[in-house]
C-alpha cells in the first residue's frame, strides 16, 4: 500500500462475511458437530396427548436393548434444583413457571418430553426410544384460542394504553372497524436445535448448544442448576439460523444436561424436525380488532387496537403486538388492549418482529381499508398522518427518514401510475394489484462489553459474548473495530459465541449492532488512544514535544501530521516499549440520549401481486423495500437481511400456517412437506433502498436496528395488493387460494 494513501473507512463498505469461508468449507462447527470425547446419544420420546398424566411408563425393553446406557424419565431424573422453588423456576423474562422437564407425571402439551433413551450410538438410542411404552390418563385439551377467548387474562408485563379519549373513532365521520387474524407460525431454521452437555464435576457444567445469547443462557443454567458463575460455560460459535427460537433454554437442553448427570458421560440430544414444531417456541395465534376514525380529508381522530394472543398454562408469554400502533401515526385519541388466553400448549417464543409483525398486519390493513373508505390514495393517507414526534410521550425521534422512505420507494416502484379502483389491471389470466404499508420497530441499545487484544505482529483480537444467528455480526464488528482502532480490517478477528467472553446481550430485538457495536467502538477507540500515547513517548519523537492530536493512526501505522514521513507501525511501537501487546476491556451502557429521544427504525413496503383469476393462486411479482436504519454498516449484509425479511414476509402472507387438530391438541402438518415455506421460485424481484442517514443520538456509529424492520408491515402490503387486484379483502393470514376463489 502507498504510505501516502489514507485508509478508506471500513464502515459502509460491502465487506464479504469474514466467516464465510469457514461456513462454505464445513469448518464451522454447529451445536451437534462439536467433537466432545466420549459423547453418547440421547433421543427424546414425547407425549401423544396434550393434557393429562402418565398412567404407566414401561422402559424395561428399552433398557435391555443393545448399546443402551440408561432411559431417563421423571422416575430416575437427577432433578433440576430450581424446580423445587417456584421463584427460582421462573424465567425473569417471562411470568409463571418454566416447564419442569422429567419432574413428574403431568402432561402439559402434546410433544412434551416423557423419556430420553441414552445409548452409545444414535441408532441404538432411536431404537430404544421406540421400545418405551407409555399409557396416559387423558383430559380433553383446550387449544383453540377462538373457542376459549372468554378466559382471557391481562398479561402482567403488558399494560393497556390510553391517549386522549377511548374509542374516539365512533364519533368520526368516516370509520373502519374490522377483525384480523394471524396463525401460528413455527420456527424452522436450517439447523435444528441440538445440545451436547458435559459435567466435569458436581459444579462444573459445559454446554454446546444453539443459542442467540451465550451470556443469558449461562445465567439461566446457573439459576436452574444453582451453580456458580465459574461453574457454567456455554459454547455457541455458529448458529444455523434463529430469529427468537434460540432465545432461551429449551427442554432438549435440560434433557441433555440431566442425561449427562445420570450417566456420567457427555450426552448429545438433537431434535427431529417434527419435534421442532412446538418444543422451541412459535409465533402465537392472534385475533385483533382495529377501529379507525378520520375526518373527511383523512386526518385520523381515533384509533382502537385490541389484541388477543395465546400462551401456555404454565408460563405467560406476552409480545409487543399493539406497540407499532401507538407510534405509527399522529392521532390525538388512541387506546390499546392486549389479553392472553392460557391454553394446553407449549410456551410461544419471540419470532422475528415478535408481536410487531402480527400487529402491523392488522393496523396497516385497516389503514388501507380506511383509504378506500375515504376514496384517498393509501400513500397520501399515511403522509397526511405522519408523526413529526413520537406520539407516545411526544418525544422527538432520534432520527426519522420515513418521508424519504415513502418518496424514494414510491418513485422506484412507480406508485403514481397505480389505478385507484380494484381489478383495474389484468395480464392475461392474471389480475395485477399494488399495495403498500409502513413499518416501525424499536431501535435502542443496552449494556455490552468487549475486549481488545493487540498482539506483537499487529493482529487485533476483539471478543464479546454475543451471537451471530445469520446477519453477519462478526463482519460488521470487525468493520467497527477497524475504523475505531485504525487497524486494517484484514488484521482483525472478532470472536463471539462463548459465555466466557465479556458479557453482551443476546442477538434479538435488533440491538446487537448498536449495543455490542458501541462496546467494540469504545474499546477500540481506547486502544487507538493507548497507541497514540505510546507514540508520543517514543524516544525518537520526544524532541518534537508531540501531543496525541498531532498524530494519525491509519492502516496500523502512526504518522506525525506535520511530518508524514515520520511513521511507526504498531509492531514498532510495542517493540520500542518492550511490550508483547495491549489488552483492554470496556463496557458501554445506554446513554441519556435514549431517555431524551425515541429511537425507531422505519420502512415503506411497496408490493405487486398477480392473482390467477380461475384458481386464486397468488404470486408476489415485485417488491420495493425502502428503509431508514440509520447508517448502513455494511450494505452487502444489510441487503441480505432485507431479502430475508421479504421472503419471510411472503411465507407469512401466503403460506405459513401450523394447523392443529384441536380434538387432540396436535399439529397436523408438523414437517416441511406440508408446512409450506417460500422457495427460490417464490422470490420476486426485490429492490432494497437504504436512506443511509446516520442517527446522531443512538450510538457513535450512527446505526439503528435493522434485523426486524424489513418484515414489519410487509404482510399487510401483500394483503392490500391482493385487494387491489381482486376486490376481495382477506383479513386472516395466510392468503390461500380457497379464500379468493
Amino acid at each position: 500500500m502507498d504510505d501516502k494513501q489514507p485508509a478508506a473507512p471500513s464502515i459502509g463498505q460491502p465487506l464479504s462475511r469474514v466467516d464465510g469461508r469457514q461456513k462454505v468449507t464445513g469448518q464451522a462447527r454447529y451445536a451437534a458437530e462439536h467433537a466432545v470425547p466420549g459423547v453418547i446419544h440421547g433421543v427424546l420420546l414425547t407425549s401423544s396427548i396434550a393434557r393429562g398424566r402418565i398412567k404407566t411408563l414401561d422402559t424395561a425393553a428399552a433398557e435391555k436393548a443393545p448399546g443402551v446406557l440408561a432411559v431417563l424419565t421423571h422416575r430416575n431424573s437427577p432433578g433440576v434444583p430450581a424446580y423445587r422453588d417456584a421463584q427460582a423456576n421462573s424465567n425473569p423474562r417471562l411470568e409463571g413457571q418454566e416447564l419442569r422437564v422429567f419432574h413428574d407425571d403431568q402432561i402439559h402439551f402434546s410433544n412434551q418430553p416423557v423419556a430420553l433413551a441414552i445409548a452409545d450410538t444414535l441408532e441404538h438410542a432411536q431404537h430404544a426410544a421406540a421400545l418405551v411404552r407409555v399409557q396416559y390418563e387423558a383430559i380433553k385439551p383446550e387449544t383453540d384460542l377462538s373457542a376459549h377467548r372468554s378466559r382471557a387474562i391481562k398479561p402482567k408485563k403488558a399494560d393497556d394504553y390510553l391517549r386522549g379519549q377511548p374509542d374516539a373513532y365512533r364519533q368520526a365521520p368516516v370509520r373502519v372497524e374490522q377483525e384480523y387474524r394471524t396463525p401460528v407460525q413455527v420456527h424452522n431454521p436450517m439447523e435444528p436445535h441440538a445440545t451436547i452437555a458435559r459435567w466435569d464435576g458436581p459444579e462444573q457444567l459445559t454446554v454446546y448448544n444453539k443459542t442467540q445469547a451465550p451470556a443469558l443462557a449461562r445465567q439461566d443454567l446457573m439459576r436452574m442448576f444453582q451453580l456458580p458463575e465459574a461453574g457454567v460455560q456455554v459454547h455457541s460459535p455458529f448458529v444455523g439460523g434463529a430469529f427468537g427460537g434460540a432465545s432461551r433454554i429449551w427442554p432438549q437442553e435440560v434433557a441433555a444436561i440431566l442425561g449427562a448427570k445420570l450417566t456420567g458421560r457427555p450426552v448429545k440430544v438433537a431434535l427431529r424436525r417434527d419435534q421442532m414444531f412446538n418444543l422451541v417456541g412459535y409465533r402465537p395465534y392472534s385475533i385483533q380488532k382495529v377501529a379507525l376514525g378520520a375526518t373527511a380529508d383523512g386526518q385520523l381522530t381515533g384509533i382502537t387496537h385490541e389484541a388477543l394472543g395465546q400462551t401456555s398454562r404454565h408460563e405467560e408469554f406476552a409480545e409487543r403486538i399493539v406497540d407499532p400502533t401507538k407510534s405509527s401515526y399522529r392521532c390525538p385519541n388512541l387506546n390499546t388492549k392486549y389479553q392472553l388466553v392460557p391454553l394446553d400448549l407449549s410456551t410461544p417464543a419471540w419470532t422475528r418482529g415478535p408481536g410487531e409483525a402480527s400487529g402491523s398486519f392488522a393496523m396497516e390493513s385497516a389503514m388501507d381499508e380506511l383509504a378506500y373508505a375515504l376514496k384517498m390514495d393509501p400513500l397520501a393517507l399515511r403522509l397526511r398522518n405522519f408523526a413529526d414526534v413520537d406520539p407516545v410521550g411526544d418525544k422527538p425521534w432520534s432520527s426519522n427518514q420515513l418521508r424519504q422512505c415513502y418518496e424514494r420507494g414510491a418513485e422506484k416502484f412507480g406508485w403514481s401510475k397505480r389505478p385507484a379502483p380494484p381489478r383495474a389491471t389484468r395480464d392475461g389470466e392474471w389480475l395485477v394489484g399494488w399495495g403498500m404499508s409502513m413499518g416501525i420497530y424499536k431501535s435502542e441499545r443496552t449494556k455490552a462489553s468487549a475486549r481488545a487484544q493487540l498482539f506483537a505482529d499487529s493482529r487485533l483480537l476483539v471478543q464479546s459474548a454475543t451471537a451471530d444467528v445469520g446477519p453477519g455480526t462478526a463482519t460488521i464488528m470487525s468493520q467497527i473495530a477497524a475504523d475505531a482502532s485504525g487497524i486494517p480490517v484484514e488484521n482483525i478477528r472478532f470472536e463471539l459465541g462463548d459465555s466466557a467472553l465479556p458479557p453482551a446481550p443476546g442477538q434479538f430485538g435488533s440491538h446487537t449492532a448498536t449495543s455490542v457495536g458501541t462496546a467494540v467502538h469504545a474499546v477500540c477507540t481506547a486502544l487507538r488512544q493507548q497507541l497514540l500515547d505510546l507514540a508520543v513517548r517514543n524516544p525518537e519523537w520526544t524532541k518534537h514535544k508531540l501531543q496525541p492530536d498531532d498524530l494519525t493512526l491509519e492502516n496500523g501505522v502512526v504518522r506525525q501530521t506535520r511530518r508524514p514521513k515520520e511513521q511507526l507501525t504498531n509492531s514498532d511501537l510495542l517493540r520500542r516499549h518492550s511490550l508483547m501487546g495491549l489488552d483492554l476491556t470496556r463496557e458501554a451502557d445506554k446513554g441519556p440520549e435514549q431517555e431524551k429521544y425515541s429511537g425507531k427504525s422505519f420502512c415503506a413496503n411497496f408490493v405487486e401481486v398477480r392473482v390467477h383469476k380461475a384458481t386464486g393462486q397468488v404470486r408476489v411479482s415485485r417488491v420495493v423495500s425502502a428503509l431508514d436504519v440509520g447508517r448502513v454498516l455494511n450494505p452487502k449484509t444489510a441487503r441480505s437481511q432485507v431479502y430475508g425479511s421479504v421472503v419471510w414476509g411472503i411465507g407469512m402472507a401466503l403460506m405459513e400456517q401450523a394447523r392443529m387438530d384441536h380434538r387432540f391438541g396436535r399439529y397436523l402438518n408438523n414437517q416441511l412437506a406440508e408446512y409450506h415455506l417460500p422457495v427460490a421460485a417464490d422470490a420476486p424481484d426485490i429492490d432494497v433502498l437504504f436512506i443511509d442517514e446516520p442517527d446522531q443520538h443512538l450510538d457513535p456509529m450512527g446505526a439503528k436496528g435493522m434485523g426486524e424492520i424489513g418484515l414489519i408491515g410487509f404482510t399487510a402490503a401483500v394483503a392490500n395488493a391482493v385487494y387491489h387486484a381482486t376486490g376481495k379483502r382477506i383479513r386472516e393470514l395466510p392468503i390461500t387460494p380457497d379464500k379468493l376463489v
